[in-house]
């Protein structure tokens, strides 16, 4: 899961996903709706076939640039400031939190995003090649669903410098291996751009950016996403964008993305959060309440 900036890169977002079957108790039931009344008869009624759905592998890949750096438009206790980096941490725990409550046996992981990817699951960097050994015939052990090895990976992050144009090339062929060993294990791996051949992946993207300039066009990085991810992602993935600068933006977002891509309607069909309405005025006879002041 990328969250990303506003540096212009080549291949502009990473999630990578993994997933393994879950076991059921009892087998899945077999949904059916029936045609409603009124409705044609000789339409067959819609059938929802059992599906088993998989634990998750999360790679959150998340951009350092010097503009994480930026501050939100609310500040935090006291009048502390609030960088878009301290948002992003505070979303990612808050994504861990939610989802292992959905499911104990997701596992998460931390890369970062400078001049290249840096993915320190045992904190040094991988060589692809060195990486390739010492994880043949290997446990993965870079996951874990434990939320404190979140927190030691998200509180090594900082943004100190500014990177220019990202490389992703090196995070995607460690994905890459991944990915073959999690078909060996018939698990789904989730991540960005690869050759649009093999659909091993699942992408979301969470971008957040300044408001447009004539140095800055968020509106051509969002339509580089949208276009890559169609061609990519094995299920379906979200894109979201965020220029206001807003921390409950960033939340609602991200907690869109706890979604299972196995369960996931397009992102058209996402009619989620739902605005609040006024009540309806109570039918004549009620006793109309006013509410509490207290």
């Amino acid at each position: 899961m990328l969250f990303q900036c506003d540096i212009p890169i080549h291949i502009t977002h990473t999630v990578l996903y993994s997933s393994n079957p879950l076991q059921f108790s009892n087998p899945p039931l077999e949904a059916t709706m029936e045609i409603a009344e009124g409705e044609s008869s000789s339409r067959p009624p819609y059938t929802l076939l059992p599906i088993r759905l998989c634990s998750e592998d999360i790679l959150f890949c998340v951009d350092v640039d010097l503009e994480s750096q930026i501050e939100m438009k609310i500040s935090g206790p006291n009048g502390r400031p609030i960088t878009r980096l301290d948002s992003i941490k505070q979303a990612i725990l808050l994504f861990v939190h939610a989802k292992l409550a959905i499911n104990p046996d997701h596992r998460f992981s931390i890369a970062s995003l400078g001049q290249s990817a840096s993915w320190k699951p045992t904190h040094f960097h991988y060589d692809i090649d060195d990486y390739e050994q010492k994880t043949r015939g290997e446990h993965r052990k870079e996951f874990s669903s434990e939320v404190e090895s979140a927190i030691q990976g998200l509180r090594v992050l900082s943004a100190s410098s500014s990177h220019g144009q990202a490389d992703l090339t090196q995070l995607f062929r460690i994905a890459a291996h991944e990915a073959k060993k999690s078909r060996q294990q018939n698990r789904i791996l989730r991540v960005h751009q690869w050759p649009a051949s093999q659909k091993l992946f699942t992408v979301d993207v969470i971008y957040l950016h300044d408001k447009p300039s004539p140095d800055n066009c968020p509106q051509e990085v969002y339509d580089t996403l949208v276009d890559a991810l169609e061609h990519v992602s094995e299920y379906e993935g979200y894109i979201f964008e965020s220029g206001q600068g807003l921390s409950r933006t960033l939340f609602r977002q991200i907690c869109v993305l706890l979604s299972h891509p196995q369960q996931r309607c397009g992102q058209d069909g996402i009619d989620i959060p739902k605005s609040l309405v006024r009540k309806a005025e109570s039918a004549p006879g009620e006793e109309n309440i006013p509410p509490s002041s207290q």
